[in-house]
């Protein structure tokens, strides 16, 4: 096996990155990238760290890749290993002439997280967390690999969808369109108000830079084959899934459509409407635990001072809970 050459990341100090060859498809050359921030070098009068041991695997959402430092820097002090995945044509995986974020089945991520893992050795336990898609794709590779993980962390997970009393009508509509004209694209419903709410909450002492190419104000396309494979995600979940591991879920306490700005929308989320993940977050396995975080943004570790502190309060007891257990 060809040695492994990790260089820097564009995140800067203590960030690198290294290039996943995949399997091409039709259009063309596919990767992922691995980013890893590791915690300092243990030396001889240092103490023990409670996350000693323990790898973190992160990967992003829809229209997204990884660039939070400070989700980073949580774990890496507390002893962990932290690494995140940008998934094929995402981020610093998407190549030209690539469709951005375009799949067809959830499951082909296997090949990506399987890569990223063979990266990580020597295995450690291990600890997914995901964000939004990230999270659906995330809690169903959890359930098809039942012993894989000793924890999953999900920040507002898309685990059903914003109109889940109609999903049933809808998805054999989309289906019957991915099989037939998979790159037909949806309209473009994102007026832009998340990111600005993002823009708005933003701590003016704690910047975080997001690079527009790969995380853009308004969405990127949504095509009939990927909303089909999202919805078909959300059918197993909603099924039940069976993941061993116990689960922390981080959601807002509120929701609120993204129909006309408002402030508002910088303390609830905007995305999803968290009661109804709130209720299929049960659905995930025997032990689940829902945090419910007011004034919080989708993104609850973007939202506002307060609420982002108490977010990861709120990861931060439940981390150390896990650890105890």
């Amino acid at each position: 096996m060809p040695a492994r050459i990790w260089s820097p990341d564009v995140l800067g100090e203590g960030f690198e990155q290294l290039t996943l060859p995949l399997a091409p498809d039709d259009e063309g050359e596919v990767v992922a990238t691995l980013v890893r921030h590791l915690p300092p070098r243990r030396g001889f009068l240092r103490p023990a760290l409670p996350l000693d041991g323990v790898d973190v695997l992160y990967v992003h959402g829809w229209s997204d890749y990884f660039f939070q430092k400070r989700l980073a820097s949580f774990f890496a002090h507390r002893g962990a290993r932290f690494y995140a995945l940008d998934l094929r044509k995402y981020g610093r995986s998407l190549r030209p002439g690539q469709t951005p974020g375009y799949i067809t089945d959830l499951a082909d991520y296997d090949e990506d997280i399987a890569a990223a893992r063979a990266a990580m050795e020597p295995a450690r336990s291990l600890v997914l967390l995901g964000h939004s898609t990230g999270g659906l794709t995330l809690s169903l590779w959890a359930s098809r690999h039942p012993r894989a993980a000793a924890a999953v962390i999900l920040n507002s997970p898309w685990l059903e969808f914003q109109l889940s009393g109609v999903r049933p009508a809808i998805a054999p509509v989309v289906q019957i369109q991915a099989r037939w004209r998979p790159m037909d694209a949806a309209p473009q419903v994102d007026l832009g108000f998340y990111a600005r709410a993002q823009a708005e909450a933003a701590d003016p002492d704690d910047p975080v830079t997001i690079d527009e190419r790969w995380r853009p104000d308004q969405t990127m396309p949504v095509h009939a084959g990927w909303l089909n494979a999202v919805l078909e995600g959300h059918a197993h979940v909603a099924q039940g899934l069976a993941i061993p591991a116990p689960v922390c879920v981080l959601l807002s306490a509120r929701s609120a459509p993204p129909t006309r700005w408002s402030e508002e929308l910088t303390r609830v989320d905007s995305v999803l409407v968290v009661d109804d993940i709130a209720r299929a977050a049960l659905r995930l396995g025997p032990s689940v635990t829902v945090e419910r975080i007011d004034g919080a943004l989708h993104d609850v570790f973007l939202s506002r001072h307060d609420a982002r502190e108490e977010a990861y309060a709120r990861l931060d007891r439940w981390v150390s809970g896990f650890v105890a257990a």
